[in-house]
């Protein structure tokens, strides 16, 4: 007997919806049957991503420190970040080294006497921001070029002691504010590109996902952060989007919104509980499979306080 030889069998969210539905106990009648499957699966996603690691949501990326900068944007979709490293050397250079930064708590970060030397970074504080996008009452009170280092506001109530703003398309870091004018500032961040800004700009706050480094880098190298993150699940798009997802979920995305569709149709409730274990039991096989199967290392800290 011939196989196909195929293994690329994958659904869009307008099959996924129908096998949820039919699960149910209902066929998929009308576009806001679609509509209300497509909210409860990105709902679901998220819940997901509340319970654990999700593989095929990581990925690895870099960022090129620069000295004096100690803030720095991550991806708006990062959820957390996994493992991080600092590299010195060229990326294809022999003398490349990835040298340990250990994870500290905003706690830890605060207590920091010297928050502004300058080193090798070797601590990290992880800011686990929504990456929305925030208005302000503040406007650009003069027009600047693409390479001024002070923004002049009308006001800076509700601005952040240092922090990142939206001028148009860029995103600028600053570092702390005299009067109106917000100093200290870096251009350019997040992967956008300087630019001049005219007087009367809107002024928002996005709230990005970053990492703060300590101590700041110093200019005696090159440092990069080196970090595998993992991000947020696509949504549902609009039906004729593959799931974003490992081919080993589909079944537990099946049976997962095949429960959320039922809990929302009184004539569908007795079926709640079937539902219910089969989704159970479909998501406890498909994060079995889903993890690392490498052993697991631990790496004891070790601390010396210093005496004179």
């Amino acid at each position: 007997m011939t196989t196909t030889g195929r293994t690329i069998f994958n659904m869009d969210f307008t099959e996924i919806a129908e096998e949820a539905w039919e699960r149910a106990g209902r066929e998929m009648r009308s576009g806001y049957d679609l509509r209300t499957a497509r909210r409860s699966m990105n709902l679901m996603t998220i819940e997901w991503q509340n319970k654990g690691i999700n593989m095929w949501t990581m990925e690895q990326g870099f960022i090129n420190l620069t000295p004096g900068l100690a803030t720095y944007a991550l991806p708006t979709d990062t959820i957390d970040l996994l493992e991080h490293v600092i590299r010195t050397g060229s990326n294809t250079a022999s003398t490349q080294a990835d040298l340990t930064i250990t994870r500290i708590s905003v706690s830890t970060y605060a207590t920091i006497p010297n928050k502004l030397q300058q080193a090798r970074p070797i601590q990290v504080w992880i800011q686990r921001l929504s990456g929305e996008v925030n208005p302000t009452s503040s406007i650009l009170a003069s027009t600047i070029t693409s390479t001024a280092t002070s923004i002049t506001l009308n006001t800076v109530v509700g601005l952040a002691g240092a922090g990142f703003i939206r001028l148009d398309t860029e995103d600028i870091y600053y570092t702390y504010i005299t009067g109106n004018v917000l100093g200290g500032v870096f251009r350019a961040q997040n992967n956008t590109t300087a630019a001049s800004h005219t007087a009367s700009t809107a002024v928002y706050v996005p709230q990005l996902p970053a990492v703060t480094v300590w101590p700041t880098p110093d200019n005696s190298t090159t440092y990069q952060f080196v970090y595998w993150r993992l991000r947020r699940v696509q949504d549902a798009g609009a039906g004729a989007e593959t799931a974003d997802m490992n081919f080993r979920f589909l079944p537990c995305v099946v049976a997962g919104l095949a429960y959320h569709i039922a809990v929302k149709v009184p004539e569908l409730m007795e079926r709640v509980p079937m539902l219910k274990q089969m989704y159970d039991e479909a998501f406890e096989l498909a994060a079995g499979a889903d993890r690392e199967k490498a052993a697991v290392r631990f790496v004891p800290r070790q601390m010396f306080i210093g005496g004179s």
